[in-house]
């Protein structure tokens, strides 16, 4: 099927926060002599689509989320089962701002982006005797959504609503002429990365008591915006808590009267009880997560397109006692993660309360590609995308939406291999926000989607990119042969950052051109492989010369994060490794056996304390409950992982967010001990390979992998272990026990065994 090329919209006017275009209604006649008919459409920023009066949207935010000038995303819909032959049948739209014009996306720039316009429109209806293109035949008028932003919220006025506006004898008489504009400069393709959408599950409120609002101070660089109708509507409501941080949107059904004015205020904190979003200081008040909903009057449903929000909370505010009930508000829980492919449960309560916590933040931050938080930002942030892939990988369905991501991601690298921090954007985050451990998106991506999924086809893709960036890098040396241009062990544990920016630098570059050489041997690249192993040993050397004290094995400065990238990414001889984990061993003791690290350290030191035996001191780091640690979160009330390790009401940050998730991967193949392909070269391998936790009595986890499921479980049966491990046929198990034993192992068995010590 062809692209369209013919843009239209309904005006040249665009919203700002001081001045409010509504979201336009578009619709085409047309008379069917058959029922085979297709669309393909783009609806920049976002989309819906009426087929005689039915939604068939593929999602809350379709097409895509993406720099236009980069791409320009399509869906393709078959309309044959909609279409009544011999008829006059209509498709009708309604656009909404999304990337096309964000001006909730001011403090990264989107704001004055080169590509930001008004919203338009283009498709293409083939078939049933019919080929038409969005052109000035199709008719247009304003939709009660009067003001719709990605990040901000939605405002929507149902006095406004057009009965019967998507049904094909509806007179549209009345109606404007839609206007043709300036197509967008991005690469046409369809969408192929798989849609936001709810999952199912709905959550009721479970609390419902009267709030109000916190008083609420924007970042000093966020303009003052004063809306007039906003001016009654007070900062006292009914305070809905859904039990649970999550993202998604809410169903409001009201019986409303004619003009109330429902104001729907949404938080993932409270302070002092009220509701408070003060850590979602990038916008002004008002337009902070937000929604607004205006009743015609009776029974009224409402669910906001073209927005999504992060909260555990929503303050009703404008509805009286009587309306506050528990069906005033559903959550609809959402997101594009596709399906669950792995999963872990054991018998300790906090860890399962972790690994649901970093769950649902991977969930919630999971539209379209791997964003930092669902209310604060909604980005592309390459660093937070880099640490959580092989994790997300373990447990959700996102090999496809990565690979489109990806796309991207080459679009906006520069011709020099430099990279931004976010993707999409509008030229924002070259000069600070990127780096090599944010850069290493572009490397990490490909290489764990094609260890779990066997896509080598998204290898290729990356190929010339990943070489191109290897290249920018080896420039930005410095006369030690180290770099540090980027940023460092992020959100630290304690607030300081205690390894160097040389280390993690040139520690993450020296294991991205490992993981590169990997991937060009894969292709048969022979000359770029030869060039990666070459970088590599040239970082290697370098760190080792300079930032290795190879007499005590202490690397960098000394702290927890350098000493465990520097064993996780194989800095270290082998004959070093022993004094460098006792060194590691040594300062996490002085320490109280306290996690002290930021994002780099926290995604390798876990491993490297279960790779020396010592996953009894990583489980007492994570799951104890004396702060810091992952357990004191539980008891702080936590649902979701935060951005900082912090103690309740202290610090200004997200509430949810993946980059410290990894935990999710640890429970998986060191307590469960099932790691699936350990070495990247064969899917129908698995070794098992348990740590037997000393306060567990079982532990289990499984993985859908491309040959079959795997499903490994251990329980304790008196003095010994039942071991049970359960594959598809064309799958290997080897089986290592923690003394040292090893068998191989096919289908489904169980093994019982008296474990060593």
């Amino acid at each position: 099927m062809d692209f369209p090329r013919q843009f239209i919209c309904a005006t040249e006017d665009y919203t700002t926060y001081h001045h409010f275009v509504p979201a336009p209604y578009f619709r085409k006649t047309f008379f069917a002599d058959a029922a085979d008919c297709r669309l393909r459409v783009t609806g920049l920023g976002f989309y819906r689509v009426w087929i005689n009066g039915r939604e068939i949207t593929k999602g809350l935010l379709a097409p895509y989320i993406s720099n236009p000038d980069d791409y320009v995303y399509f869906d393709d819909y078959d309309l044959s089962p909609y279409i009544v032959p011999n008829k006059k049948n209509v498709v009708g739209f309604q656009l909404g701002n999304g990337m096309e014009n964000a001006p909730g996306g001011a403090i990264w720039d989107f704001h004055k982006a080169a590509f930001r316009a008004q919203p338009k429109l283009a498709f293409l209806l083939e078939g049933c005797g019919v080929r038409a293109e969005a052109d000035c035949s199709v008719k247009t008028a304003p939709s009660p959504l009067y003001f719709d932003d990605l990040r901000a919220g939605v405002r929507y006025d149902a006095r406004r609503e057009i009965p019967g506006w998507n049904l094909p004898d509806f007179d549209d008489g009345g109606w404007a002429n839609a206007l043709p504009c300036a197509a967008p400069l991005g690469q046409y393709r369809v969408c192929e990365a798989d849609p936001v959408e709810p999952t199912g599950v709905e959550l009721r409120a479970a609390a419902i008591r009267p709030g109000r609002l916190r008083d609420y101070t924007p970042r000093d660089d966020v303009e003052h915006v004063v809306v007039a109708e906003d001016a009654g509507d007070g900062r006292e409501g009914y305070l809905y808590d859904f039990g649970k941080n999550n993202a998604g949107v809410v169903r409001l059904k009201i019986n409303g009267r004619p003009g109330q004015r429902v104001v729907l205020q949404f938080s993932e904190l409270l302070t002092d009880g009220e509701v408070d979003y003060n850590n979602i200081h990038f916008y002004p008040d008002g337009f902070s997560q937000r929604d607004v909903y205006i009743c015609k009057g009776g029974e009224e449903v409402f669910e906001p397109p073209f927005t999504y929000h992060g909260f555990r909370y929503c303050l009703v505010m404008g509805i009286d006692e009587a309306q506050a009930t528990p069906e005033l508000l559903t959550y609809l829980i959402c997101t594009s993660a596709g399906k669950n492919v792995g999963g872990f449960c054991c018998s300790d309560d906090t860890a399962n309360a972790l690994y649901e916590m970093c769950d649902a933040s991977d969930r919630s931050n999971f539209y379209y590609f791997p964003t930092d938080c669902p209310h604060r930002e909604k980005n592309g942030w390459t660093g937070d995308a880099a640490l959580s892939a092989e994790h997300m990988l373990m447990t959700m369905n996102v090999g496809t939406s990565y690979r489109e991501w990806l796309r991207n991601i080459r679009a906006a690298q520069r011709e020099s291999g430099e990279l931004p921090g976010i993707i999409p954007t509008a030229d924002w985050g070259y000069q600070w926000g990127n780096g090599p451990a944010w850069d290493a998106a572009l490397i990490f991506i490909p290489y764990f989607t094609y260890k779990y999924t066997g896509d080598r086809e998204i290898l290729a893709e990356n190929a010339e990119a990943i070489g191109r960036y290897l290249g920018y890098a080896a420039g930005k040396r410095n006369e030690k042969g180290l770099l540090a241009y980027g940023l460092g062990d992020w959100c630290p544990i304690g607030g300081n950052v205690r390894s160097t920016l040389e280390f993690t630098d040139t520690v993450t570059i020296f294991a991205c051109a490992n993981m590169a050489a990997f991937i060009f041997d894969v292709l048969g690249l022979a000359d770029a492989k030869t060039y990666a192993c070459r970088q590599a040993a040239e970082y290697r050397a370098a760190i080792r010369a300079h930032l290795i004290d190879k007499e005590t094995c202490v690397a960098d400065t000394g702290c927890q994060t350098s000493q465990a990238m520097a064993l996780y990414y194989g800095v270290f001889n082998e004959a070093e490794k022993e004094k460098a984990t006792a060194y590691l061993r040594r300062i996490i003791h002085e320490n109280g056996d306290f996690l002290e690290t930021g994002i780099l350290g926290a995604r390798a030191i876990f491993h490297v304390l279960s790779g020396a035996g010592e996953s009894e001191l990583a489980w007492k780091m994570i799951t104890r409950k004396e702060f810091p640690s992952y357990g004191a979160l539980v008891d702080f009330g936590e649902t979701t992982i935060p951005e900082f390790f912090d103690l309740p009401g202290e610090g200004n940050y997200s509430h949810n967010h993946h980059m410290y998730c990894d935990i999710k991967n640890w429970f998986i193949s060191a307590v469960a001990g099932l790691r699936y392909n350990p070495d990247g070269t064969d899917l129908s391998r698995v070794r098992i390979q348990p740590a037997f936790i000393k306060s567990l009595s079982f532990a289990e986890a499984r993985y859908d992998s491309p040959r079959g499921e795997i499903f490994v479980r251990w329980e304790r049966t008196g003095e010994g272990v039942d071991l049970r491990v359960r594959t598809d046929e064309r799958i290997t198990a080897e089986i290592i026990l923690p003394d040292g034993a090893r068998f191989t192992h096919r289908g489904d068995n169980v093994f019982s065994f008296l474990p060593a010590g």
